[in-house]
C-alpha cells in the first residue's frame, strides 16, 4: 500500500493491523526500513499512480444481460485519464452537467513491468497485483455522447484502493458493491467474459503498458445511480474494501 505518516509519503506492506514502511518502489526494489505503524496512524493513499487506466466495457455476462447487449467478440477498450484518480476515503464529486452518476465496482489489475506485445501465458510476469476499482460513470452523458470519454473522465471518477494484493489468483474472486450499506452488486470474477491474462495480452498488442498502469476489468450486473451524501463501497475477496463518499461540486 501507499500511505502518509509523520509528514512523509511512502510505500508499505500491510501485516495484520500494522504497516511496515518501505523504501523504494514496488516496480523496482522495495526494502523494509524497520519502521512500523499501526493502521490507525496512517492515511491510506491511492496505491499506484497510473499513466493511464485501460477500462473494459461489457466484460461480465451479467452486465451484458442487464444492458441487453450482445457480449463483444473482442475486449471493448476505453481510457480513463490519470486526473480522474482518487484514493480510499476521498470524495467522488458529482459534476453539475450530469443528472445521473453511477457506481461500477470492478477488479483492478496493476501492471508491474513494461509490457508490449506479450502472450497471455506471459501475462502473470507483468502483473504487480490486484486492487479494487470504481468506474464512476455519468450515465446520462454516456448515452448522450454515444462515446465514453466525457462520461468516464471527470475528475474523481476513478477511485482505486485500498491496497495492491500481490499474491492472488484473480479467476474466482467474490466482488460486492454496497451503497449506503445496501448490497447492489454481487458477482464472481469467474463471470468475466475475457479473463485477466487475455486482457493484459490483448491490451499490450494495442498500447504499451507501463509500471503502475491499471486495467479496470469491467463491472458485473447491478449498476445504479448515486447521489450526493451517499457512501459507496467496493469489496473484493482477499483484497479489501474501497470506500468513498459522493459530494456536490
Amino acid at each position: 500500500m501507499r500511505f502518509s505518516a509523520a509528514g512523509k509519503v511512502t510505500y508499505g506492506v500491510l501485516e495484520d493491523r500494522s504497516v511496515r514502511a518501505c523504501s523504494g518502489t514496488p516496480y523496482r526494489q522495495l526494502k523494509m526500513t524497520g519502521r512500523r505503524y499501526d493502521l490507525e496512524e496512517v492515511r491510506l493513499l491511492v496505491p499506484c499512480r497510473p499513466s493511464k487506466i485501460v477500462a473494459l466495457g461489457v466484460n461480465y455476462r451479467s452486465h451484458a444481460a442487464e444492458m441487453e447487449s450482445r457480449p463483444p467478440g473482442e475486449p471493448l477498450l476505453f481510457l480513463k485519464p490519470p486526473t480522474a484518480v482518487i484514493g480510499p476515503g476521498e470524495n467522488i464529486v458529482y459534476p453539475p452537467m450530469s443528472a445521473r452518476v453511477d457506481y461500477e465496482g470492478e477488479l483492478g489489475v496493476v501492471i508491474g513491468r513494461r509490457a508490449r506485445r506479450i502472450t497471455k501465458e506471459e501475462a502473470g510476469h507483468y502483473i504487480l497485483g490486484y486492487t479494487c476499482f470504481n468506474d464512476v460513470t455519468a450515465r446520462d452523458l454516456q448515452a448522450e455522447d454515444r462515446q465514453w470519454t466525457r462520461a468516464k473522465g471527470f475528475d474523481t471518477f476513478a477511485p482505486i484502493g485500498p491496497c495492491i494484493e500481490t499474491e492472488l489468483d484473480p479467476s474466482g474472486l467474490a466482488l460486492e458493491t454496497h451503497l449506503n450499506g445496501e448490497i447492489k452488486q454481487q458477482a464472481s470474477t469467474a463471470d468475466l467474459i475475457f479473463a485477466v491474462d487475455i486482457l493484459v495480452s490483448f491490451i499490450s498488442h494495442v498500447m504499451t503498458l507501463l509500471p503502475g498502469d491499471v486495467i479496470a476489468t469491467g463491472t458485473p450486473g447491478g449498476i445504479g445511480p448515486m447521489q450526493p451524501g451517499d457512501t459507496v463501497e467496493v469489496s473484493i475477496e482477499n483484497i479489501g474494501t474501497l470506500k468513498n463518499c459522493v459530494v456536490r461540486a
